[in-house]
């Protein structure tokens, strides 16, 4: 059967992948477009989208009502009131200071309520802790309307974790004659920075994508917005591998953006850094999203020595700016209590290195 690379048809086929639902906007549920019991995310209703405070309003509530109802029941979720709104423009000035992971990382304060917008990995043989992790809401939203003043523009997909916006999509496709860069050059010319969906620290990534190769950026700034690969390479060399079993770029949805791979990494590797100019003294954030191959590379290592433990030695090539010092400190940070035949397999971790910086 024919694979539909159409924009609509990428769409669709995304959703399946991560619902079992082609999630149309606006069509009403059939029988085939139901999702599947073992789909791991959520279709989002592009109408549940609050433009105003940039949550998913639907996803955001029914979360915080399953897992802290005692917490939330005076937050008047269910309607759109002064009450409600108080909680979200808390919300809002929360994720404008310290950045959607940071909130979901840490929660907040409301008044003299505490509340938790993620629950992350559950160690083993914590069954409450389990419960929580497998209520954690992870939705998908066809064609959102993102703006409140014009408000036709729509992106093609947008993912939210419990109702706060994790990351965006453009996509297209060769049929169109438009390529991975076509998608990369809507969000620099199209896409308005000053929207508070594309706020630094709001969204984790902005993904431009074709049946080819992925590309994302941390920051949209317009003509200035800076965009790295996110691809697997092939042959030593940029792109990716063909895939006989569907589109080259469909490792994206198949393995990154499970409920575990991304959990893995806003829980390891995305962040926001402070650098400050020993010259001037200002100080400066970044948006950190791992690549392709510092992810793969950390990964592979993590997974074997949790299967033979301490002593391998392993060779890891990165070339000129591919982020060496980042797969380092990931990786480090990550064997500190790492296990093996339920024993940690490293006392301590050194990091000899000759670069200041990595400090």
């Amino acid at each position: 059967m024919t694979t539909d690379t159409s924009e609509r048809g990428l769409e669709r086929l995304i959703c399946t992948a991560l619902t079992g639902s082609r999630c149309d906007p606006g069509a009403a549920g059939s029988e085939d477009d139901a999702p599947a019991r073992s789909a791991s995310w959520i279709c989002g209703a592009p109408q549940d989208y609050d433009r105003e405070y940039c949550v998913d309003i639907t996803q955001l509530g029914a979360f915080l009502r399953d897992t802290q109802p005692q917490a939330t029941e005076t937050l008047a979720l269910d309607e759109d009131g002064p009450t409600r709104r108080r909680f979200l423009a808390r919300l809002q000035g929360e994720i404008t200071k310290r950045g959607t992971i940071d909130v979901l990382r840490n929660g907040m304060k409301h008044g003299p309520v505490a509340l938790d917008f993620f629950y992350g990995t559950s160690t083993p043989g914590n069954s409450r802790a389990g419960e929580l992790y497998a209520a954690n809401r992870f939705s998908v939203t066809r064609q959102l309307r993102y703006s409140r003043d014009e408000t036709q523009l729509a992106l093609d997909l947008a993912l939210f974790i419990n109702g706060l916006p994790i990351a965006t999509f453009e996509l297209k496709n060769s049929l169109t004659k438009q390529t991975v860069a076509d998608a990369v050059q809507q969000y620099v010319r199209d896409r308005d920075p000053r929207e508070k969906l594309f706020e630094f620290g709001r969204c984790a990534a902005h993904f431009a994508v074709d049946e080819h190769e992925v590309q994302f950026s941390t920051h949209l700034r317009g003509k200035d917005s800076w965009f790295l690969p996110f691809n697997r390479g092939w042959k030593d060399g940029a792109g990716n591998p063909p895939n006989p079993d569907g589109l080259k770029t469909a490792y994206l949805w198949k393995q990154i953006l499970t409920r575990d791979g991304l959990t893995d990494i806003l829980e390891n590797y995305a962040q926001v850094t402070e650098t400050k100019d020993p010259k001037t003294g200002r100080k400066s954030a970044a948006a950190i999203w791992p690549r392709y191959h510092q992810l793969d590379v950390v990964r592979k290592l993590l997974a074997d020595v949790r299967a033979n433990g301490a002593g391998r030695r392993y060779l890891v090539q990165h070339s000129a700016g591919s982020g060496k010092s980042n797969s380092i400190a990931w990786l480090a940070h990550q064997l500190i209590g790492l296990t093996h035949d339920d024993v940690e397999a490293f006392d301590s971790i050194i990091v000899v290195t000759d670069r200041r910086l990595l400090d």
